[in-house]
């Protein structure tokens, strides 16, 4: 099947490697000139272990990244929140979380779409998409060439989606209320003590790093703010310095290991769940489906996760129609997306919380969650529908033991 995908980030090009992998052609269209360098890391928990796996991209995966031992939290004057014990969480699921820089499992992904023989095109912006005359998708780009493959899939992101507007009329993001700061810190010595994420909680304030080396360490920090004022400063070294200047460290190490002009400013949006994922022979994979806050920690393991279950459909729907595996497919996504994203708002409000009582009974609660019940409520969550230790079949399966921990991608 001659398969058009929009977008090559992580969705894009998992799926087309999945794809590809059963005798498909897939063709990658990126609107950006070259491999995207912006972002700093992801979190790639046990789902995505699975996955990544599958499509045979794991050991790179971890030649390049970090192996975290546990999560840690703590409130801004370092008293200790609990946290998560991620290697009994990896042993649960059967399959390991590891930290990479984002242009690492770029990297990765595009090294295994050119073995593959998967042709991945940049500076392919999509300007619209139509309907012809026989009821099929044309993508038109910026320059005027366009494409009519048998299957679109959209995979172009939550921000400025051309094959989200198609499908559902507006693509328009929600902005949720905080802004985040991203980096990537380097020193010649180690940053933090050992492979523990670290998260701090503030009154509408948060820091999380993650270590992929001890020298080496992505993180974000996070307040909450008006839309009109999510703006960068002149120097936003000096804001987060001053922001955070009596938090514990590592958070003022880590902040001063980054080079100023690496820090990136992000208001932070996530979309509505749709109704649909599909018009015509357009499906919507990724952030264009669901997009998902940070707070989720699930935003690249379910674009991952995508790619593995649209496979599934493809290969199982021998003689099906497009619109019998686009609905197989989103039966199969739309409840576990959904309740992720809508657990990411949840998490968000807590955590962006600024009033003190509300900020005493959030910590309090943290503190007084069951670890090991924390890890069987996640890996039921994370691992529905895949075929893994710990995972639930159904989403009442997962139970509301997620909704006790924050997590940061």
């Amino acid at each position: 099947m001659d398969i058009g995908i929009l977008g090559g980030g992580i969705a894009g090009l998992s799926a087309a490697l999945a794809l590809r992998k059963q005798g498909h052609n897939p063709r990658v269209y990126e609107r950006r000139a070259a491999p995207a360098t912006m972002g700093a890391g992801v979190t790639l928990w046990p789902n995505a272990g699975f996955v990544l796996n599958q499509l045979g991209l794991l050991q790179d995966i971890a030649a390049l990244g970090g192996r975290p031992l546990a999560m840690r939290r703590q409130d801004a004057m370092g008293n200790a929140l609990g946290g998560l014990d991620i290697g009994l969480l990896d042993r649960t699921m059967g399959y390991p979380t590891h930290t990479v820089l984002r242009r690492h499992l770029q990297q990765v992904l595009l090294e295994h779409a050119a073995r593959a023989g998967i042709a991945v095109e940049f500076g392919r912006r999509a300007a619209a998409i139509e309907l012809d005359a026989q009821g099929k998708a044309v993508a038109h780009f910026d320059h005027g060439a366009s494409i009519r493959p048998d299957l679109l899939l959209g995979a172009d992101g939550r921000m400025e989606s051309v094959a989200r507007r198609f499908v559902a009329g507006d693509n328009t993001p929600v902005y949720q209320g905080f802004v985040n700061w991203i980096g990537v810190a380097q020193a010649p010595h180690a940053l933090v003590d050992d492979m523990a994420i670290q998260d701090f909680w503030g009154a509408g304030l948060r820091f999380g790093c993650v270590p992929i080396r001890p020298e080496r360490v992505y993180w974000a920090a996070a307040q909450a703010r008006p839309l009109n004022e999510a703006k960068s400063t002149a120097d936003m070294h000096e804001e987060l310095e001053k922001l955070f200047a009596q938090w514990p460290e590592p958070v003022a190490r880590i902040i001063r290991a980054t080079p100023a002009n690496a820090i990136r400013l992000i208001a932070v949006h996530d979309l509505e769940p749709l109704p649909t994922w599909s018009r015509a022979n357009v499906l919507l994979i990724g952030d264009a489906a669901h997009a998902p806050l940070p707070t989720s920690g699930q935003g690249a393991c379910q674009a991952l996760e995508d790619a593995w279950h649209l496979a599934r459909c493809m290969d199982g729907g021998a003689g099906a129609s497009l619109k019998e595996i686009f609905q197989a497919f989103a039966k199969i996504r739309a409840p576990k997306t959904a309740r992720l994203a809508e657990q990411g708002r949840v998490f968000a409000r807590g955590l962006f919380a600024t009033d003190p009582q509300s900020c005493r009974i959030r910590n309090e609660r943290a503190k007084a969650s069951d670890p090991v019940r924390d890890v069987q409520a996640l890996a039921a969550g994370w691992g529905e529908g895949l075929p893994m230790p710990g995972g639930a079949d159904s989403a009442s399966e997962a139970g509301d033991g997620l909704g006790s921990l924050y997590r940061m991608e």
